[in-house]
């Protein structure tokens, strides 16, 4: 049956097989090194956020109640009751 085929056609078949052969491996490797890169992306960022979160906690805890409420921004009227609210916040456990 093969020997009623040309030579160009056979040769094309097998180029086709080979191919095939070789493209379902490199997919699935490829895919694999993206995830990879996609995880190994998204724990830097959250090494970052917290690393970020905690110098921010560390700022926060360090200014005691007046420095705190004069970083909000409120107006004078508002201070007073902010400050009250910050030292109730930490007086708690």
């Amino acid at each position: 049956m093969l020997k009623l085929l040309p030579e160009w056609l056979k040769l094309g078949g097998a180029l086709m097989v080979g191919a095939l052969i070789v493209t379902y491996p490199a997919i699935l490797i490829g895919r694999s090194e993206g995830r990879q890169q996609a995880a190994t992306q998204a724990l830097e960022s959250a090494v970052k956020r917290f690393a970020e979160k905690g110098k921010i906690n560390g700022q926060v805890s360090s200014l005691d109640a007046a420095a705190l409420c004069n970083d909000f921004g409120l107006p004078d009227s508002d201070k007073a009751d902010c400050m009250r609210r910050v030292r109730e916040a930490s007086a708690k456990p």
